[in-house]
C-alpha cells in the first residue's frame, strides 16, 4: 500500500463512518472494484481512532460534560443520565460485535450484500424522512430511545447497512428531529468505535504487533480531518434539509453496483 492509497482509505472511512451511506460496504465495492487489497488489521484500527478522534475533536464539550458529571458531588444530572444512555445503547452493538464479527466477514462480506443493504435501509430512512414527526428535540431522549437505537446499531455489523444510516433512521422513527437523530448517533459512535478499536488492537497485539509505517500516520490524518469535516457539514446542514440525497445515492449506488454485477 502507498501513501495515496492510505490517504484515499483514510477518507473513505471518514466520509462514509458518519455519513448515512455505509463505510463497510464502501470498503468491500472498492475492495472488489478497485482491486484493493484488504487493509492490514493494524491499519484498520488506525482509520478507526481517526475517525474515534474526529467525534471526540467535534463533541469535546459534550464529552467533558458527562465526564464531570461522575464527579462526587457534581451536580449535573442531564450529562449523568446522557452518559447512561449511552452506555446503554452501546451494549447491543458491542454484543453483536464480538459475537457474530466473524459470521459476518465468512458469509456476508460480498457486493450483492451490499446492494440489498443499501437499497433496503434507504427504503427505511426515506420512510422514515416521509412518516416521522422530526419534533422531539435532544433532551427528550430517554432510555427506551436509547436502547432501542442501540439495537438498531448492532444491525451495522452487516456490511452496506451503515451505523450512522440506520441509528438516525431509528432516531427519526421514535419522533426526533433530524439533528437531534444524528447527534445521538454520532455521540454513539464514539464507545462502539472506541471498543472496536480496543478489540483490534489486543488481537494485533496477541499476534505480536505489526510494523508501523507512515502510511499509518497519513491514513490516521486523512481519517480524522475528513471525520470531522464531515460531522461539522452533516450537523449544519441537518438544521434545514432532509435525508432525501442520502436516499437516492445509496438506490443509484445499489443500481449501478447490481447491473455491474449482471451485465
Amino acid at each position: 500500500m502507498n501513501v495515496w492509497e492510505a490517504v484515499f482509505l483514510g477518507v473513505l472511512q471518514g466520509i462514509t463512518e458518519f455519513l448515512p451511506v455505509s463505510s463497510s460496504g464502501h470498503l468491500v465495492l472498492a475492495e472488489y472494484f478497485l482491486g484493493l487489497k484488504e487493509t492490514s488489521l493494524a491499519f484498520d484500527v488506525t482509520l478507526h481512532l481517526g475517525t474515534l478522534l474526529a467525534v471526540l475533536a467535534f463533541f469535546y464539550r459534550d464529552w467533558t460534560g458527562m465526564a464531570k458529571s461522575i464527579k462526587p458531588g457534581c451536580r449535573a444530572p442531564e450529562e449523568r443520565r446522557m452518559l447512561l444512555f449511552l452506555i446503554a445503547g452501546t451494549v447491543p452493538g458491542a454484543a453483536a460485535g464480538f459475537f457474530l464479527e466473524h459470521a459476518v466477514s465468512a458469509c456476508l462480506r460480498s457486493p450483492w450484500v451490499v446492494v440489498c443493504t443499501l437499497s433496503g435501509v434507504a427504503l427505511l430512512l426515506g420512510l422514515a424522512e416521509r412518516i416521522a414527526r422530526h419534533e422531539r428535540q435532544f433532551s427528550s431522549i430517554r432510555l427506551p430511545d436509547a436502547l432501542l437505537i442501540g439495537i438498531s446499531q448492532a444491525l451495522a455489523i452487516i456490511p452496506g447497512v451503515s451505523r450512522s444510516g440506520i441509528t438516525m433512521t431509528c432516531g427519526m422513527f421514535l419522533g426526533l428531529s433530524r439533528e437531534a437523530a444524528a447527534r445521538f448517533s454520532f455521540l454513539l459512535s464514539a464507545p462502539i468505535i472506541a471498543g472496536a478499536g480496543l478489540y483490534e488492537g489486543l488481537k494485533l497485539l496477541s499476534r505480536g504487533g505489526t510494523e508501523i509505517t507512515m502510511n499509518f500516520l497519513w491514513g490516521f490524518v486523512a481519517s480524522a480531518v475528513s471525520g470531522y469535516l464531515v460531522i461539522a457539514f452533516l450537523m449544519n446542514y441537518l438544521r434545514t434539509h432532509t435525508f432525501y440525497p442520502f436516499v437516492y445515492y445509496r438506490l443509484a449506488v445499489a443500481a449501478v453496483v447490481a447491473a455491474v454485477l449482471l451485465f
